[in-house]
């Protein structure tokens, strides 16, 4: 079936805006997961408003999601030495205003203290097995962090509290947006499918309770495809109000047709008009909206002195104009 994207609302004042072995947690075991690892750095999850904030009616925010590929070096899929390559990647971020990362396991020291300069960052759970990896980096104030775990996993999945993060982030004093970092079940056999399809279902339910009528930024590894008739990521996008950037921006507002034996492309082969299972959506509020302006897989920024990927995934990131207005009626 082929669907048009529903277009963004006229502007008014707008504001648019390898099964894991026991062998894998032995070593992990003996390397000692040490919760007190913890950045000093972390963000601060007070409730209270940042005064220091200026009031601030529009804006233009740089976002990103990049799953690092933090699994310890024996056991990670990606070609470059893990310790070096993401402490790079720290430094590599500084320029973006806020970073979602999936698989930050074992190397969170090394991104956030390698030359990373974000003033505010989700606290690490810690290393494999006892994290879910995500963690989130941002020039905004975060706070109000909440880690849920998925209630559906198949393999390797269910070795790890793999689920999403939920946070409020302040764009300005009076500019508050509900943050997503997203981290879905993995592979595409039926069972692996059913339940990424479930995690979906578990999303939609707590974005409708926690998030309904709020503007949300909504980013990570679904590890989904709109092509793939066994994910329900359609129907995700439909039950909860957001807008994918890569289909507004590079498929002309049109989702993708589903597509009888479909199979995805290598995650390093994707480029700006490949669909990819990283992905940055945005949802408008009565008061906050938003307006993708530009995407990019960041294939050339994120690589080390030979040109090789310093993760198994490359960044996907997303220009977006934000505006705020409050009704005068």
């Amino acid at each position: 079936m082929y669907l048009q994207y529903p277009k963004l609302p006229k502007r008014r004042w707008i504001i648019v805006l390898i099964p894991l072995s026991v062998t894998f947690i032995a070593w992990n075991l003996a390397n000692s997961i040490r919760p007190e690892t913890f950045s000093k750095h972390s963000s601060s999850l007070s409730p209270m408003p940042y005064p220091s904030l200026p009031e601030a009616h529009e804006g233009t925010i740089s976002l990103l999601t990049y799953n690092i590929a933090g699994l310890p070096e024996p056991i990670s899929s990606a070609k470059t030495p893990r310790a070096r390559s993401i402490k790079a990647i720290g430094e590599k971020l500084n320029g973006f205003d806020i970073v979602n990362v999936q698989e930050d396991f074992n190397y969170n020291d090394e991104l956030y203290t390698g030359g990373n300069d974000h003033p505010f960052r989700t606290e690490t759970m810690g290393k494999v097995p006892f994290s879910d990896g995500l963690n989130t980096l941002s020039k905004f104030p975060i706070t109000d962090l909440e880690r849920v775990k998925w209630r559906d996993c198949t393999g390797a999945d269910c070795l790890t509290p793999k689920g999403f993060t939920y946070a409020k982030l302040q764009l300005a004093k009076n500019v508050w947006v509900d943050l997503y970092n997203v981290h879905a079940n993995a592979q595409d056999s039926k069972e692996a499918a059913a339940a990424r399809c479930k995690n979906m279902d578990q999303l939609v339910e707590f974005i409708n309770l926690h998030s309904k009528g709020k503007a949300i930024i909504l980013m990570g590894d679904f590890n989904a495809h709109y092509c793939f008739e066994r994910d329900n990521i359609r129907d995700f996008v439909a039950q909860t109000g957001v807008l994918d950037s890569w289909v507004y921006l590079q498929n002309q507002g049109h989702m993708p047709k589903v597509k009888s034996g479909f199979r995805a492309d290598r995650m390093l082969s994707v480029h700006d008009n490949c669909e990819t299972i990283d992905k940055v959506m945005v949802r408008n509020s009565s008061q906050i909206y938003f307006l993708p302006e530009k995407y990019s897989v960041e294939r050339e920024l994120f690589t080390d002195n030979a040109g090789l990927s310093l993760s198994d995934h490359h960044a996907v990131g997303v220009k977006v104009r934000w505006e705020y207005c409050i009704d005068s009626e």
